[in-house]
């Protein structure tokens, strides 16, 4: 404890060098110190300091009268002292004095001041000094203070708080010995959060709450009106500095808030100072809400400074309790003030003080030494020829009354000061009750009060004060937070007032119902650095500004998955209209009524209805010597392949499902295998007999209609043994296809309905009938000689090239397709028209001209003489010889050939043999 009086005492000697260095008589109780100060006499007197005047101008200390915040609070304490002093529960016996200072707004006069307080502390040694007839000089023994109230303004606190907390005076070797001795303090304005420290501020006490609170309140109100981008303005000096560093941290704490700016208007603020304070302000304009901690003068030059620069009603003030509902800041620049939202601890007004005050006048209110001054500058008069109000139109005339020749509204913190004065009282009489139970009067034991003990008996106390709200100390000496919000508003007949819109008792309670901006306007309105984004944006914060941000779209299939974060919508889904969710992507197939469907569809319904046509022709006239001819047997064989050629165009296009896709991969290579399959066994046959022609007359093996057939089937068995593999290998099912119309516009991405028939499957498929087809065409090549009037080698040759034709047309355009959006359709499309292309030239090419001769020249259909083996085998070995050098061309040779006559032993008639019946 030594120690720390030690160090504080070192820093504060420069405050003292009366004390050091001079050994003059030392006597502050001298007559003009009573003209700027008030004196109670008491059993026990209790320090004021209040701002009765303003800061002083060039060099001087004090300035101009200051009614409401300064003459009306002192005058509550006076008023205090008496109603206690006058009950009898209340310190009986024990008369309670004052000595008020004036502080003039200044935290440095306000030091010099105090120290009047510490006078009776200081033990004074007159031993070298004499009065003028050698006797020992008497000293007038100052009052002694066992408590201060106040002061208003934080930085005076502080200075104050440093002095009243550290010095004690008594007896020593010395001229002058300083021990350590707190007085106690109670503020009744003072919020710098600063103060709540403990450690350094331990004997300070208050009546209102930190601005610590007040910084929670106003960040509430900013987070409520949905504000997240303001300014801050602060008056240099612990109050302005210390409550905007609390709003500060608290927006740090909570994140929701971010501070453009942090400007501060100095104690001597120089000319155009204010105008370059709105001129920064508008820097950042999109933070239009200002926090102000300011004193009423820089509070009312700012607005001032907001108008001359036509910036009415842009800027949207929050102001502390150092505005709370002043008229003086806001008077003449209404609409610039217009919609600011201020805030107050709670507050009633103290009737019985309105009745003290309306009564004082210069008669019964001596005491207070600046009464006068405040008459003349209430009344606007001049008290004789020693009045202050130089120039004065008019005399006081004594007769005026307070609220009746003037207008009167008690100051805001009369309840405060009041509040001050009975919970140092409070503690006083818990004292006196325990230290000096049933003693009448002042015991010994509060003699000389100790500060520490006091300390504790306020921090203790706990009553209802003056306006009824409880007042109670927590451990740091701090008031709980009760707050008024008030909002300065424009009625509709153009009359401003500041009207209650909410309180905050550690939480808000606003009425938004109640806010009204400019003039008319309902609308809220906004302070903040970027728009919401809108939905299916994602925020990109500015590095270091957190409420500041672009908004950037999520692209592709990315959808909004929090305010910051854009991801992947799952891969058989995509973003939705506002993209802030994942929607399944529609699942589309091949429909009957697609102009892709309609095509094929026509073609295969025209190409079965002429195989039907044939069929049935053929069954018709089936033992007629054409139908013969064509070999009846693999003619139905190849018209049956014909046929489902063009019947899988149906099954391409239906909805696939389990069954479908059966039928898909047993037919889609099965009609091209049975035509080709019936084809090559054809031209394998007419290539055999003509080759073994030419060696012998002996006709080959198997040429018969029966090994025809079974060697037809046996290729055929081939396709259905690995079609049956194929099914047990990968068992048929469908699949819905995202990837194929992917694309980059989610809104148009489709997933396709299909079987589980890849690219590659599908040319296994296909790969044993085309392999088929190219050994037919190979065999039609090798028997292109045979002369037509024999056989159909030249018709299947001609069949064979052109379908390869249409199938070397069909590899490029089916796999070419393959990364278009559109290849569900152009694959489909190209499959069954090209299966319906090889099955219309098979059917056109082999069967049209032997149903034209059927239907329409009858008289060519009609029986010849049957030939012999040998006669055609003759006619073959003619032909080879009558070859490209031959004197007639190929398919002209009409030599007569030798008949043979059988002999039908039941019939006399004679018979002939088709060139099918000969094997051919």
């Amino acid at each position: 404890m030594a120690t720390r009086c030690l160090l504080l005492l070192a820093t504060c000697t420069w405050i003292l060098p009366v004390f050091a260095n001079q050994r003059i008589p030392f006597d502050l109780q001298m007559a003009p110190e009573y003209a700027h100060s008030i004196r109670l006499d008491g059993d026990i007197v209790l320090g004021g300091l209040f701002p009765v005047h303003s800061r002083g101008d060039r060099g001087t200390p004090c300035g101009e009268l200051k009614k409401e915040k300064g003459i009306h609070r002192l005058e509550a304490m006076m008023f205090a002292i008496d109603l206690i002093n006058k009950d009898p529960d209340l310190l009986p016996n024990v008369t309670l004095g004052a000595r008020i200072l004036d502080t003039c707004s200044r935290d440095t006069y306000a030091l010099e001041q105090s120290l009047t307080f510490v006078q009776a502390l200081i033990e004074r040694d007159g031993s070298d000094v004499r009065c003028a007839n050698g006797d020992a000089p008497i000293f007038t023994k100052p009052d002694k203070i066992v408590g201060v109230i106040g002061a208003a303004a934080s930085s005076v606190s502080i200075m104050v708080a440093n002095i009243l907390r550290l010095f004690k005076v008594g007896p020593a070797a010395a001229t002058m010995s300083l021990m350590c001795l707190q007085i106690p303090q109670v503020s009744y304005a003072s919020t710098a959060p600063e103060l709540s420290d403990n450690t350094r501020y331990d004997f300070f006490s208050r009546v209102v709450p930190p601005d610590s609170y007040q910084a929670q309140a106003m960040m509430d109100i900013v987070t409520a009106l949905k504000w997240n981008y303001v300014s801050t303005l602060a008056s240099e000096g612990n109050y302005g500095e210390s409550g905007v560093d609390a709003f500060v941290q608290i927006s740090r704490e909570t994140g929701g808030v971010c501070i453009a700016q942090s400007l501060k208007i100095p104690r001597e603020p120089r000319a155009g100072e204010f105008d370059k304070i709105i001129r920064r302000l508008l820097e950042t304009s999109n933070a239009r809400a200002v926090i102000m901690f300011a004193n009423e003068d820089d509070i009312r030059r700012v607005l001032d400074a907001a108008k001359r620069n036509n910036q009415t009603g842009h800027f949207l003030w929050v102001g502390s309790d150092s505005w709370g509902a002043k008229i003086s800041p806001v008077i003449g620049q209404e609409r610039v003030a217009e919609g600011a939202i201020t805030i107050l601890p709670k507050r009633a007004s103290v009737d019985a003080f309105d009745r003290y005050f309306r009564s004082r006048s210069l008669s019964n209110n001596r005491r207070n030494v600046w009464f006068a001054e405040f008459w003349e500058e209430n009344f606007n008069c001049k008290l004789g020829m020693t009045g202050k109000r130089a120039g004065s139109p008019k005399k006081c005339t004594g007769l005026e009354k307070v609220g009746r020749d003037s207008n009167y509204e008690q100051e805001g913190k009369v309840q405060f000061v009041m509040d001050a004065v009975y919970a140092m009282a409070h503690a006083l009489h818990n004292m006196h009750r325990h230290l000096c139970y049933g003693y009448p009067g002042l015991c010994p034991r509060m003699a000389n009060i100790d500060g520490k003990e006091l300390l504790s008996y306020i921090r203790a106390v706990s009553f209802n004060g003056s306006a009824g709200t409880p007042v109670v100390f927590n451990e740091n000496g701090d008031a709980p937070g009760r707050y008024d919000i008030y909002q300065y508003q424009i009625n509709n007949r153009s009359v401003a007032e500041y009207r209650v819109i909410g309180t905050w008792t550690n939480r808000l309670h606003l009425k938004k119902e109640a806010l009204r901006w400019r003039t008319g306007d309902p609308k809220l309105p906004v302070s903040v650095c970027s728009v919401p984004c809108r939905p299916g944006e994602r925020k990109k914060v500015v590095k270091g500004v957190p409420c500041c941000w672009h908004c950037e779209r999520c692209e592709g299939y990315h959808f909004q998955a929090s305010e910051l974060s854009c991801e992947l919508c799952p891969y058989e889904m995509r973003p939705d209209g506002n993209r802030t969710g994942c929607v399944p992507i529609p699942i589309i197939k091949l429909e009957w009524a697609s102009p892709w469907a309609v095509f094929p569809v026509f073609i295969a319904m025209l190409g079965i209805i002429a195989t039907t046509f044939v069929i049935v022709t053929f069954v018709r006239y089936n033992d007629t010597p054409i139908v013969r001819a064509s070999g009846r047997e693999m003619s139905y064989v190849l018209l049956t392949g014909i046929f489902l050629c063009y019947a899988i165009t149906f099954l391409m296009i239906a909805t696939p499902d389990v069954g479908v896709c059966s039928f898909r991969r047993i037919f889609l290579g099965l009609g091209m295998c049975f035509s080709y399959a019936a084809l090559l066994t054809k031209t394998n046959r007419i290539h055999r007999i003509f080759e073994q022609g030419k060696k012998s007359v002996a006709a080959p093996r198997f040429i018969s209609p029966a090994s025809q057939l079974v060697i037809t089937f046996t290729l055929i068995s081939v396709q259905l043994f690995g079609v049956f593999i194929w099914f047990a290998v990968d068992p048929p099912h469908t699949v819905v296809d995202y990837g194929e119309q992917r694309t980059q516009d989610p809104r148009s991405a489709r997933g396709v309905l299909k079987c589980d028939i890849s690219d590659l499957s599908l040319i296994c498929s296909l790969g044993y009938s085309i392999l088929l087809m190219v050994t037919c065409t190979v065999y039609a090549i090798k028997t292109r000689g045979v002369p037509e009037t024999f056989n159909e080698a030249k018709p299947i040759g001609f069949t064979m090239y052109t379908t390869c034709i249409v199938w070397l047309a069909f590899i490029p355009i089916f796999f070419g397709t393959s990364q278009s959006a559109e290849r569900m359709y152009i694959q489909t499309t190209t499959l069954t028209v090209s299966l319906s292309l090889s099955a219309s030239v098979s059917l056109g090419m082999l069967y049209v001209p032997k149903v034209y001769v059927i239907l329409f020249h009858p008289e060519q259909n009609i029986p010849k003489r049957k030939k012999s083996f040998k006669a055609i085998v003759t006619a073959a070995a003619m032909s080879g010889k009558l070859g490209p050098k031959g004197e007639r061309p190929n398919g002209e040779v009409k030599t007569e050939l030798c008949e043979s006559m059988e002999t039908n032993a039941s019939s006399t008639k004679m018979t002939y043999v088709s060139y099918s019946n000969h094997g051919l």
